[in-house]
C-alpha cells in the first residue's frame, strides 16, 4: 500500500529542486528539517552546482555536526545506488560521476560548528586577524576559570577603595526564600558580581553604555520610601492578635526592616544609604511579605480595620517594587562601567597566553571578514553554497558572519543590507525550539534575519508534516499551542514569540491502544483535606512508577521501531512491545526549593526493578551507592 501524499509535498519538492533559489525553511520538531537540508546538499552535489570542498554546512554543537556528516555520507551512498530514470543517458552518468567525486572527497567538506569554522579561518589568516598563529581555544569551563582568577584579583584590589557601584552591590545580602533559606544558585554578593561581570564579558561586542536616569535622586528617594515603610510598620504593629493573625505574622519583615533602619540611623552620624537601599530591595523581593495571608475578622486592631491594613500593604508593596526597579537599573548602569576593568584584564590575560574563548572566535572572524575585502572575497569564492541547520540557535555575531559570506555583492560590508547570491544560502530552523539563550542565542535575531532576507527576495517555506508522532498526539499539540501562540500571520506572533504552524499527519493511529493518557493524581489532598500542589507532587512519583511498570510488563502496548540497514530502506517501521528504553520521563526542572525533583521518580522505578538512566539530575553525589564508592576509593 502506497503512503498517502504529504500535506507539504510541494514545499519539499521545491527545496529539493529549486537549487538556484536561496531559501529559509521553518519547521517544527519531527518534520525532517535536517533531512531536507541533507537532501538539498546531495542534489547540489549531484547536479554539479558545487563540489564537496565548496560546501559550508554549519550547525551549533559538535555532536550535531558529527551526526550531520554521517547522515550526508549515508544520503550520498543511497543516492548513488538509486537506479537512473529510463532515457536519462549522459545526464545520469554525469550525476553518478558527481556523486562518486563527492563521496571520495567528503572529508574535505566544511561540516562543523560555527566556532570550529571561525577557528579554521583565523588559523589561515592569523596576521590579518591579529591573533597568535598557534592560539589555544578555551572552552567554557577554561574561560570561566581564567576569568574567575582575574576577577578575584581585581576585586581584592578594588576593595581598598571601592567605587560606588561595587560598594552598593556588596551591601546586597544573600537572597533568601520565603522560608528564610538562601535561594538556589545565589552564592552571595561576590558571586553575583562575578556572574554579572562574566555576562558582560560574553556580550562585550555590545559596547554602548547603559543609560542612568538623571532624575533618580537616590538619597531623597530612599528617605521617601523609608517614610512610607515606617508608617506601614507602625500601622501593622497595632494588631490585636499577635500570636495567630496571619497578616500580622507575614508583615513582620516590614517591621524588622524599619527597626533595623532606625537602629542603623541611631548609631551613625548620618544615614547609611547603601545599607538602607539593600534593606529595601531585600524586602521588595520577599515573596511571603509581598503575598501575605489575609487573616480573619473585619478588625485588625483597635479602631483599625483589616481592609485598611490590606490597602496600605498593597500601597507599600507597589512603592517597594518601583524602588527596586529604579535602584537596580541605576546600579546595573554603574556596574557596567566599573566592571570594564576586570573584563579588560581578562582580555589582556588571554592575549598574553595566546588564548581565545568562543566569543573571541566569533569577534575576530567577524572583523576579519567584514574589514578585509580580500579575505571576504576569498571566502565567498571558496564556499559556493552555505547551509545552516538549527538557525534558531544563532546569535548576532554568527548571523553577521554567515550573511557576509552569502552576500551576492562582494563590496557589501553591512550584513543588514546583504542580498544572498542565487541559491547560495539555505537556512533551516524552528523559532519554537530556541533554547540556547545562555549561549547568546536569541529568537529575536532569528526573526530579524528571516524578515530581512524575506524583504530581499529570499523564499520562506514552512514544513508541517510531522513524521514523529501519531495523529492523536498531533491533534493534542495543535489544540494546546495554536490558541496560545497564534498563527505565523497573526499580529500576536512577534519577534519574541513565534507563531504556530499546525502539524499535519503522516502516520496512522494505532486503534488498539491510546496515544494520549492523562494520568490521575492518586492523593491530591493535603492539610485539612485541601487540594495542594505539594500533595500532588508528593503522590506523582509512585503513580508514574506504577504506570511505567504496568505499561512495560502487562499492557501489551507496542511502539514502532525502524531497523537500520540497506535491506530495510523504504520498509514500514516494525511494531515491538514497549520496553523501558522506549519510555522518557521529562521534568520542568531538576530541583525545587533545594530538593532534587528527580530522586523520588528514580526511587519509584528502582523499587519496581525497572532499568533506567538518569540524565542531568542534581543528586548524583547524594546517592547511597555513589557515597559508598567514593568512601571505598578514598580508603
Amino acid at each position: 500500500m502506497s503512503a498517502p501524499p504529504l500535506a507539504d509535498a510541494e514545499a519539499r519538492d521545491r527545496i529539493r529542486t529549486a537549487l538556484d533559489e536561496s531559501i529559509v525553511v521553518e519547521a517544527a520538531a519531527g518534520t525532517g528539517k535536517t533531512s531536507v537540508l541533507v537532501e538539498r546538499i546531495v542534489e547540489v552535489l549531484a547536479a554539479g552546482r558545487a563540489t564537496v570542498d565548496e560546501i559550508l554546512a554549519v550547525t551549533f554543537t559538535e555532536k550535531a555536526a558529527g551526526e550531520l556528516k554521517l547522515r550526508l555520507r549515508g544520503a550520498l551512498e543511497q543516492a548513488r545506488r538509486r537506479p537512473a530514470p529510463a532515457g536519462s543517458g549522459a545526464r545520469a552518468a554525469e550525476r553518478h560521476r558527481c556523486l562518486d567525486e563527492a563521496i571520495a572527497h567528503l572529508e574535505e567538506a566544511q561540516v562543523s560548528t560555527i566556532h570550529a569554522f571561525c577557528a579554521d579561518l583565523l588559523r589561515e589568516r592569523p596576521v590579518e586577524a591579529g591573533v597568535d598563529p598557534r592560539f589555544e581555544v578555551l572552552d567554557d569551563r577554561g574561560a570561566q576559570r581564567v576569568f574567575r582568577h582575574v576577577f578575584d584579583t581585581w576585586l581584592q584590589e578594588a576593595l581598598d577603595k571601592p567605587p560606588p557601584g561595587l560598594r552598593r552591590a556588596l551591601r546586597r545580602r544573600v537572597r533568601r526564600s520565603a522560608f528564610g533559606e538562601p535561594r538556589s544558585g545565589d552564592d552571595g554578593p561576590t558571586g553575583r558580581l562575578r556572574r554579572a561581570a562574566w555576562e558582560l564579558a560574553e556580550w562585550r561586542d555590545f559596547e554602548r553604555l547603559w543609560r542612568r536616569e538623571k532624575d533618580f535622586r537616590r538619597e531623597a528617594t530612599v528617605d521617601e520610601v523609608v517614610g512610607h515603610l515606617t508608617a506601614f510598620a507602625d500601622l501593622t504593629g497595632r494588631a490585636a492578635n499577635r500570636r495567630n493573625d496571619g497578616l500580622f505574622l507575614d508583615t513582620q519583615p516590614a517591621r524588622a526592616s524599619a527597626r533595623s533602619i532606625r537602629e542603623s540611623d541611631a548609631v551613625r552620624s548620618g544615614r547609611d544609604y547603601d545599607y538602607v537601599e539593600a534593606q529595601l530591595v531585600e524586602l521588595a523581593a520577599h515573596r511571603k511579605f509581598a503575598r501575605p495571608r489575609k487573616g480573619y475578622g473585619a478588625d485588625y486592631g483597635p479602631e483599625l480595620s483589616r481592609a485598611q491594613v490590606l490597602e496600605q500593604h498593597e500601597g507599600i508593596v507597589a512603592v517597594l517594587e518601583r524602588f527596586e526597579a529604579v535602584a537596580n537599573a541605576d546600579l546595573a548602569a554603574l556596574l557596567q562601567t566599573e566592571l570594564r576593568e576586570p573584563i579588560a584584564r581578562y582580555e589582556r590575560s588571554k592575549t598574553e597566553a595566546g588564548r581565545l574563548d568562543f566569543v573571541d572566535l566569533l569577534l575576530r572572524a567577524r572583523d576579519l571578514i567584514r574589514d578585509h575585502d580580500d579575505v571576504r572575497a576569498d571566502a565567498r569564492h571558496r564556499y559556493a553554497r552555505i547551509f545552516v541547520d538549527e538557525f534558531q540557535d544563532t546569535d548576532p555575531l554568527q548571523a553577521e558572519i554567515l550573511l557576509l559570506l552569502a552576500s551576492g555583492d562582494p563590496d557589501e560590508r553591512d550584513w543588514r543590507k546583504v542580498t544572498p547570491g542565487p541559491g547560495k544560502l539555505f537556512l533551516v530552523g524552528d523559532p519554537k525550539q530556541s533554547i540556547y539563550r545562555f549561549r547568546r542565542a536569541d529568537v529575536g535575531v532569528y526573526r530579524q534575519v528571516t524578515e530581512q532576507l524575506g524583504r530581499r527576495g529570499v523564499a520562506s517555506i514552512a514544513l508541517s508534516t510531522s513524521f514523529r508522532a501519531v495523529p492523536a498526539i498531533q491533534r493534542l499539540v495543535n489544540r494546546a499551542f495554536a490558541p496560545l501562540m497564534g498563527s505565523t500571520e497573526d499580529a500576536a506572533a512577534t519577534a519574541s514569540r513565534p507563531g504556530y504552524v499546525p502539524l499535519a499527519p503522516h502516520r496512522e493511529d494505532e486503534p488498539s491502544q491510546p496515544a494520549v493518557v492523562a494520568l490521575p493524581v492518586p492523593s491530591p489532598y493535603g492539610f485539612r483535606g485541601r487540594m495542594t500542589g505539594r500533595a500532588i507532587e508528593a503522590s506523582l512519583p509512585d503513580a508514574v512508577g506504577a504506570f511505567v511498570d504496568w505499561m512495560v510488563r502487562d499492557s501489551g502496548w507496542t511502539v514502532t521501531e525502524r531497523t537500520a540497514g540497506p535491506a530495510t530502506e523504504g520498509a514500514a517501521p516494525e511494531r515491538v512491545p514497549v520496553e523501558p528504553r522506549h519510555v522518557a520521563v521529562l521534568f520542568r526542572r531538576f530541583d525545587s526549593w533545594g530538593a532534587d525533583v528527580t530522586r523520588p521518580y528514580v526511587d519509584a522505578l528502582e523499587a519496581r526493578g525497572i532499568r533506567h538512566l538518569l540524565v542531568g539530575g542534581r543528586s548524583f553525589h547524594d546517592r547511597e551507592e555513589v557515597g559508598a564508592l567514593r568512601a571505598a576509593l578514598a580508603a
